[in-house]
């Protein structure tokens, strides 16, 4: 089996600090957001070659890769951002054999061990959530195969939301699934993936609709911050055996060894970068990278770059890399 892994056709960047962090490489409880489902493919135990679609940061995100992962790989870059089946498309020299595609802005828990148990043409993972018209969800027959994709319905026709994980056993009915849409108009510019499930379904193909245990968003700063929470909560909290003077620390945190904090309160849900300091602060539901700086800060649902530096500042705020806010707080 291989796996595309397409970085760039939904999306690689979180704004406002859209041309510093690489979507996929957004720290989450200490790691960046891909790893976690790159542990997931490499208990596989299947996976011949893994082909990375890369854009934004190219350079960044395939350094990352080649030192984190041991699979064979390729990068192929996606000049233009022309959607999901453009990115996957990019792909095919590289596909004779079935493919998992992960678009890994999310983190999941989903049972990828059905891929071996199944036999479908593909699966497609969802999550039943309440929200139901902010996604495209997924319809399935009495049999549990899909049977369309709706996007941002106005009625409840399904609730089991789409979360861009498929295993494609058929691939060369995808690959021609493709090449028809990408002879098609695009749609506000894009060429969408779930059109080319949709004409496999309407030429004979099963996909198998697969629930989630959980599903993890990263895609924006809310819920790139509630995902930190919920995997802090899970086991990726940890703490320096020691602390500066007037330290107090509010569980769930993960502050990675060789920080300073002094005469400052961190937590809840905090994860605090290497190397970082914090002094005569307070920081609350909050993402901070390495080596940032702290100093006469009150802030609460923010998200620093590394090597940041936050002085007198209060509130809510997102910086990029290298960024500095010096107020009068």
């Amino acid at each position: 089996m291989k796996v595309i892994i397409p970085l760039a056709g939904k999306g690689t960047r979180l704004r406002p600090h859209t041309h510093l962090v690489p979507k996929p490489l957004l720290p989450v409880a200490g790691r960046p957001v891909m790893d976690y489902v790159m542990d997931d493919v490499a208990r596989l135990g299947t996976v011949e070659q893994v082909i990375y679609i890369t854009g934004h940061l190219k350079e960044k995100v395939e350094a990352h890769a080649r030192a984190a992962y041991p699979f064979p790989a390729v990068f192929i870059e996606q000049p233009v951002q022309d959607g999901t089946a453009g990115a996957v498309a990019l792909a095919r020299p590289h596909i004779d054999q079935p493919v998992l595609i992960i678009f890994v802005d999310t983190i999941f828990d989903a049972d990828l061990s059905l891929i071996a148990r199944s036999d479908a043409d593909g699966i497609i993972w969802v999550k039943e959530v309440e929200d139901y018209q902010r996604f495209g969800v997924v319809v399935a027959d009495a049999q549990g195969h899909m049977t369309r994709i709706v996007e941002k319905p106005t009625e409840p026709i399904s609730r089991r939301a789409n979360i861009g994980l498929y295993y494609i056993r058929n691939w060369r009915l995808l690959s021609e699934a493709i090449d028809h849409v990408l002879a098609q108009p695009p749609t506000k510019g894009e060429w969408y993936l779930t059109d080319a499930f949709q004409y496999m379904i309407d030429r004979g193909a099963k996909l198998q609709v697969a629930d989630v245990a959980g599903w993890y968003d990263a895609g924006q700063l809310g819920t790139l911050l509630e995902t930190n929470r919920v995997m802090l909560e899970r086991g990726r909290a940890q703490r320096p055996a020691a602390l500066g003077p007037g330290a107090v620390v509010v569980e769930p945190v993960r502050i990675e060894d060789g920080c300073t904090v002094e005469h400052s309160t961190v937590g809840p849900n905090v994860t605090l970068g290497a190397g970082s300091v914090v002094r005569h602060s307070t920081l609350a539901h909050s993402i901070v990278g390495a080596h940032a700086r702290l100093e006469r800060a009150q802030l609460h649902d923010s998200f620093l770059g590394d090597h940041v530096t936050v002085q007198g500042a209060r509130g809510a705020m997102s910086l990029g890399d290298h960024a500095e806010f010096r107020g009068d707080g």
